[in-house]
Formats: C-alpha cells, structure tokens, sequence
C-alpha cells in the first residue's frame, strides 16, 4: 500500500511539473496555424469583410526592392477609402485610441488619418513559426511575468497563445526582427514652428544564435545585444551606447555602456532604463520609449483588456520613400499626413499601472499591439496626474523580402509642449535596413566601444 501511494505521488509530482514546463496545453498550441495563425492572430477575417482573412502575408516579391534596400510600395495605386479628421473623428472615435482623440482636438486644423484597405501584410519564416509555436508549449514567466524561463531555444514571440497583459507586451520584446540588422537612421526634434536638426545614429542589433565568437555561458540570459553611435552632428559624433538586453530583467538587469567621444571614456549607464533620458531627444522621449516599449516590464502592473478593432499605421511605405525627404515628413505639430496611411486591424489593448512605490514618470500606460505582428501601434502615456501627456506612434511596414515588420518611423507626441520626437526615418541616407550582417561577440563588449567610437 505504502508503494502504490509513493509511486501515486510521484506520478503525481510529475504530472505536476509536466504542467509546470508548457506555457499552454498541447491542443491548445495545436490552433497555431489552425485557427489561429502560426503566430497567435485570428486567422479569420471580420464579419463586415474589412478585416481580411490572413493567408500568409505579402509575397517575398510583393514589390521591387531597389539596390540600396528600399522598399517599393506594394500598394501603388491604392487611395484613402475616407479620412478621419477633427470635424467627424466622434463617428469613429470606438475605432481610435484616446491619444488619437486628443491629437486631433490638439492639431484640430492639421491632424489626419487617412484611412485606407487593410491588408495583411505580416509574415515571418517557417523557421520562426516553429520557433513561436516551441515558445508556446515550453516557455514560462517567472517573478510575476517579469522574465522568462524556458525560452531560450526559441528567442522569438514567447507567448503567442497569451495569458495576461505581461505576455502580450513580452511578444512584442520577443518578437522576430530579421535577424542580425544595421541602419542608418534619423532622430528629429522639431521645436513648434517644425524647424529641426537631425541626429544621425548608426545602429545595429545582433542576436546570440547569430553570432561568432560569443560566450555561451555569459550570453545564456541575453536576448540581444544593441549598439549606437552617433554620427552627426559633430557635437554629438563618436558616442556609442552599447546594451546588454537580458531574458530576466529582474534576475540580470539590462547592461548599458556609453563611450563618451570628449572624454575619451567608457562608462556604465545605468540610466539607460525605464525614464532614463532618450539618446539626444531633447527630454522628449524615455529609454524605454525606444520601439515604443523597451526593457524591463517590473514596475508595472499589465491589464490585459482583451481585443478590438482599431485604425492603427499600417503599410507605411510612403513614410520611407527614398523619393521623399525629411523636410517634407517632418512639419509643426506631427508628421506630414499625407504620407501616412491607417487601416483598420485587430489589437490586443493592455493597460499598465505603475505599482506602488516605484518610480517613473508616467503612471500609466495604455498599448495597442497589432495581432499579426505583435508590433506594438499606438502607446498613450499619463502623468502622475492622470493627464494623458505622450501619445506614440508606430508606423509599421512590412520588408516582404526579409520576411520581417518593422517601423518606417516611431513618432512619439507631446501634447503639453506642443513638439514631437520622430525616430528611424532613413530616406536620404545611402541605404536602407541591412539584414543578416556578420556578428562577432567581441565587438559588443566595453572594451570596444573605444574603437567603435572613433570619429
């Protein structure tokens, strides 16, 4: 009798910590690419027809990429259906984010939103499908959702089936970005009457899976590394910020370093983190407002509100036309809205409330992320006030040829101060994103960030 209860229970602890170790139930997962999509979305469209069906994406050849990587538009000849405008935005205000309401009273003479036919552009390799759906049955949150376990084999979209509001935002961290990839982007902080002066960066992110010369042991709790230099102005030149982002913020805070090219000097930076101050954004952006959420996720509490329909930016191709400058994007107030474009999609909506004695400077936080992508489109933020302040947002386009969705520009609007912060525009540089770069580990490290500043 004794061994049938020992043998019962030790059957039973592990059943226990089978359960332990998959994040959903196998037939749960099994909707992955059934009725879901391989990577979490409803693959069905809406009742009305103006959601799509999602059957796989853009093509690799939707369109033609010239010889310096920029996209040509897949959608050419496609017009506005309607635009939303201050005048008629209550008619389609359940369809808005509250940040878009109140650009719109704030830019009442200016602000847009041309609306135009949704497509479901979004897809990503086989590879990463399987990835998401190894994710899906293996990984698990630990310390409240504030890091993971399990995860390391997969690397990408860590809950596609999601549980709580954490997850979500852990998807949108997670999820898949091409690769190794370096660009030459703009930063814009136009003052009121629209007049900016550009700050160049070079950056690049890099994954462990896709590097040489890396150690395994001290690279197991890093998700990827990134790096930042500073090419103009000369004032600026030569600064390179270089991030350790980690799996378990809590357990392993992000690393950060900033070689500063004046002093000749390589230093820790921890304000590289929650509402540390943005790289030369004139206080109009934090550190993890940088892609709209970045870092780590603990000082708040994540509410998962569920889903809806909503115009969020989307196909933004015109936003990085090679054949468009930035003078002609960036004007008073926001961004040039006739080269934007809205369609309608589904977004998972998650609210995040600043915890009990932490800190931070906007108490509450209200995302929007796309289904299909997990890109998040709109970030409202709230002062300790409850005063709505910064309204974000992500201008998604899809690189059909790489498989990968990104941002043709981050806009993040503060509506006290009546000014803006637009990030990642590239239409004057020599070329677009480059995807698949060889990375070595030696060359994210502190020690060479001296070399990598050199002006």
């Amino acid at each position: 009798m004794k061994n049938s209860l020992l043998q019962g229970g030790v059957l039973a602890l592990g059943l226990l910590a089978l359960q332990a170790v998959a994040a959903v139930a196998p037939d749960e997962a099994a909707q992955l690419g059934a009725r879901l999509t391989p990577l979490g979305a409803e693959k069905a469209g809406n009742a009305d027809g103006s959601i799509p069906a999602w059957t796989g994406g853009l093509p690799t050849n939707a369109a033609t990429v010239d010889g310096r990587g920029f996209l040509g538009d897949p959608f050419p000849g496609e017009q506005p259906l309607f635009t939303i405008t201050a005048a008629n935005a209550e008619q389609y205000k359940d369809k808005l984010s509250p940040g878009q309401m109140a650009m719109f009273k704030r830019y009442a003479s200016t602000y847009r939103i041309p609306v135009y036919t949704s497509h479901r552009s979004a897809a990503v390799p086989q590879a990463i499908y399987d990835a998401a759906k190894q994710s899906a049955l293996n990984t698990q949150p630990v310390d409240g959702g504030n890091g993971l376990t399990n995860f390391a084999d997969s690397h990408y979209y860590a809950f596609p089936i999601p549980k709580d509001g954490v997850q979500v935002m852990w998807n949108h961290i997670t999820r898949y970005r091409g690769g190794n990839a370096r660009r030459l982007v703009i930063q814009a902080t136009p003052q009121t009457n629209g007049s900016f002066t550009p700050v160049q960066f070079q950056d690049e992110v890099a994954f462990p899976a896709d590097m040489t010369a890396l150690d395994k042991e001290k690279s197991a709790n890093v998700l990827l590394y990134f790096k930042q230099r500073v090419v103009a102005p000369s004032r600026l030149a030569g600064n390179v910020l270089l991030v350790h982002e980690t799996i378990d913020q809590v357990k392993e805070p992000r690393l950060a370093w900033l070689y500063n090219a004046g002093q000749r000097r390589v230093r820790r930076a921890p304000q590289v983190s929650y509402d540390g101050p943005g790289t030369a954004a004139d206080g109009l952006r934090t550190a993890d407002n940088f892609d709209l959420f970045s870092g780590a996720p603990d000082r708040y509490d994540w509410k998962l509100v569920g889903k809806k329909e909503m115009y969020i930016p989307y196909n933004s191709y015109k936003l990085e036309s090679p054949q468009v400058k930035y003078k002609d994007i960036i004007q008073p107030g926001h961004v040039n809205p006739d080269l934007t474009r809205y369609e309608l999609h589904r977004v998972w909506e998650v609210v995040a409330t600043l915890k009990p004695g932490e800190r931070h400077i906007y108490a509450k936080r209200h995302y929007f992320i796309d289904e299909d992508s997990w890109q998040i489109a709109y970030a409202d933020h709230y002062d300790g006030r409850g005063q709505l302040w910064r309204v974000g947002e992500g201008h998604a386009s899809y690189h059909y040829q790489r498989q990968v969705s990104a941002y043709a520009v981050e806009t993040l609007y503060d509506l006290i101060a009546g000014r803006y912060i637009a990030l990642g525009l590239k239409n004057e540089e020599k070329r677009g994103i480059e995807f698949g770069f060889a990375a070595n580990g030696a060359d994210y490290t502190p020690a060479a960030l001296r070399n990598a500043g050199i002006r």
